[in-house]
């Protein structure tokens, strides 16, 4: 450190101009003995820093100094990409983030919870998305998806999607109705990405989960013991292809049972079959008593999911008992 120049000698020494190969100065006066270079990280018209190199005995020679120049020129030009991807970075974020908007406020007669992860410590969620829209009769209409790819182009077609998908749940369709009039829409724009996609219309009324998919992972119901298991989706073609077909199923939801819906990084591994990485899922126990943020805890903690090759969403879901006759409406108190 003793060899290093003075940082405003060097600062003044680069402000300098006219000197070969990128050279601006040798050796700081009242130092003889030493050889000291100051070379500017300069790349595409900005200066980014100084390289100061330094050495006791003979001068630097001209093939050093251009040596030196090249080695500051590329370090600068690393320097300059850098900073232009942080900045486009940071943009797709903000943008991003105002695209990947939280979900739908369900039913007071519904608890949710919802987690996006990005894969790999990414700063950046792709095309993975979950909603919830509010329909008659107290029922809640619960959406996860997954469009093809990552990115920003990803999002950008996620948020069609989920427009399209809000503008036709509010005429209150059948779930397999709702992926048709999708995937029509989709089809008929060329740089659409395909997507899959997940609907459960849930109804705490009659106790009923309505369920159709569009080439998605089927749902994990857990019950009130903390056991889990698959509920069978009709398998559809992904949304965008223009082929339809899709139908609904309806099974029965009871008091205390929680509905998973899930994008395929939560559970896939590479070089696994599906169907051993959907068995791990349905494997994991729960604890009695959870409340649907903790359900998601456990699902991501079991699955290590903050380490997963894809991006995740995961929404859970769980209805309110039915209330006695005489109870006030939800999220109202008795007055005494």
């Amino acid at each position: 450190m003793e060899l290093l120049p003075a940082v405003g000698w060097a600062l003044a020494v680069g402000r300098a101009g006219g000197l070969p190969a990128g050279v601006r100065a040798q050796g700081p006066p009242g130092a003889p003995g030493r050889s000291v270079l100051v070379t500017p990280l300069t790349s595409g018209g900005d200066q980014y820093g100084l390289l100061v190199t330094v050495r006791r005995g003979a001068p630097h020679d001209r093939s050093e100094a251009e040596l030196l120049a090249l080695l500051a020129e590329r370090a600068a030009s690393h320097i300059r990409h850098a900073r232009a991807h942080e900045r486009l970075s940071r943009t797709a974020g903000d943008l991003q983030r105002a695209l990947l908007a939280e979900p739908g406020r369900p039913h007071p007669n519904l608890d949710i919870a919802v987690r996006h992860l990005p894969a790999g410590g990414r700063t950046l969620v792709g095309g993975d998305w979950c909603e919830t829209v509010r329909l008659h009769f107290g029922r809640t209409l619960l959406v996860v998806g997954d469009v093809m790819g990552h990115g920003l182009e990803a999002a950008v077609d996620m948020n069609a999607y989920r427009s399209s998908l809000r503008y036709i749940a509010s005429a209150d369709l059948p779930p397999h109705r709702v992926l048709r009039q999708m995937d029509d829409i989709a089809a008929g724009e060329a740089d659409r990405r395909p997507a899959t996609c997940l609907l459960a219309r849930i109804d705490p009324g009659r106790g009923q989960i309505t369920l159709a998919g569009a080439g998605h992972l089927p749902p994990l119901l857990i019950g009130p013991d903390g056991a889990a298991a698959l509920l069978p989706v009709p398998v559809g073609p992904p949304l965008g292809t223009g082929l339809g077909g899709y139908e609904s199923v309806t099974h029965p939801a009871a008091p205390g049972q929680t509905l998973l819906l899930f994008t395929d990084g939560l559970v896939e591994r590479r070089g696994e079959d599906i169907d051993r990485s959907l068995a791990r899922l349905a494997g994991l126990r729960f604890p009695v008593g959870q409340d649907v943020e903790a359900v998601l805890d456990t699902v991501l903690t079991g699955l290590d999911a903050r380490h997963a090759e894809d991006d995740v969403a995961v929404l859970a879901a769980r209805p309110h008992p039915r209330r006695p006759p005489g109870e006030p409406p939800y999220g109202t108190r008795a007055s005494s």
